[in-house]
């Protein structure tokens, strides 16, 4: 979602800037920045759905191979286990213990997170991945529209980027928090990244506005 939002930001506020940049109104602003806002969403979201179906369909598939091999194959099965627990440090008595024990309550389940690393809570979850990278998309390229519309047309410009730079230090702080890594660093990575691309942008708009008029 952190990535999605980044993306919202700087890719509307390039777009907005871009236009801004060539002498286009107020109404061809933010209609450039609808638009983008609109189809930069249904981009992010339905790229999502599809990278995490493919993750889901080879977790399927891996799913019922594990199933087969138990029904199939449960003595290799129970040696496969039995080996996981003891390259973690068991002894060997011990890895046949539990190994035993585990398959008789659940087998599908320990050999999918032993063998697998599938749990429930790591499921591929296609619409909930389309859902929360669109809709976080959405709130992201909000924000330099808003300044389209509360800022005048002498501050629209100067507006915009400030508005970006605080929504860009917030965002790189929270990445940042959310990995456990130090804030300096990946608030700089996102700030010079997000103004390198609206700089090319504008400096585009702005050729292009000259070469028109």
């Amino acid at each position: 979602m952190v990535l999605g939002a980044n993306d919202g930001i700087i890719s509307t506020a390039a777009l907005i800037l871009g236009v801004a940049a060539a002498s286009a109104s107020r109404d061809a602003i933010l209609t450039a920045g609808v638009a983008g806002l609109v189809a930069g969403a249904a981009s992010m979201g339905l790229g999502e759905y599809v990278s995490v179906s493919s993750q889901r369909d080879s977790e399927l598939a891996d799913i019922r191979k594990e199933t087969w091999e138990l029904e199939n194959q449960p003595e290799h099965e129970l040696e496969e286990l039995k080996a996981i627990f003891k390259a973690k440090g068991l002894s060997d008595g011990l890895a046949s213990e539990v190994a035993i024990e585990l398959t008789q309550k659940d087998a599908l389940k320990v050999h999918l997170e032993e063998e697998l690393g599938i749990t429930p809570h790591n499921r591929a979850r296609p619409f909930q991945a389309a859902s929360s990278s669109a809709l976080a998309f959405a709130v992201g390229a909000s924000l330099p529209l808003l300044a389209v519309v509360i800022a005048s047309e002498a501050l629209r410009i100067w507006a915009t980027l400030a508005l970006v730079l605080v929504a860009l230090v917030g965002l790189g702080y929270f990445g940042a928090r959310f990995g456990g890594a130090r804030a300096k660093r990946p608030i700089a990575r996102v700030v010079v990244g997000g103004f390198i691309a609206i700089a090319f942008t504008m400096a585009i708009g702005w050729l292009f506005g000259t070469a028109i008029a």
